[in-house]
């Protein structure tokens, strides 16, 4: 989330606290705590993204040592994000099954 949007947010909580809207505190709490764990959780994903871009990457130059490397890595960041609930496991599970695949076909 870029700070305009952030700012303009904020902007929104203090006019409902101004206006006296019908906006609970404990809503508007929720609401900044949602934005934190959203931006966050992007934050995971980009790296599994990125990360699973460079094994595709190492694949297509047929850099098996490289791929095997990231391979451990996106495990890790796979592993530990649906520990935390940014994704679900079953999709974990998926994601890491299919870029096993892609490697072990790219090395036979």
């Amino acid at each position: 989330m870029t700070s305009c949007k952030k700012k303009i947010r904020n902007r929104e909580h203090t006019m409902a606290k101004i206006k006296k809207t019908g906006r609970h505190t404990s809503a508007l709490r929720e609401d900044r705590r949602s934005s934190r764990r959203e931006r966050v959780n992007n934050r995971w994903r980009l790296s599994i993204k990125s990360t699973a871009k460079k094994i595709k990457a190492a694949v297509a130059k047929k850099d098996a040592a490289s791929a095997k490397e990231l391979l451990r890595e996106v495990f890790t960041l796979l592993d530990r994000a649906a520990k935390k609930k940014v994704i679900h496991p079953n999709k974990a599970d998926r994601s890491k099954s299919r870029l096993a695949k892609l490697i072990n076909r790219s090395a036979v």
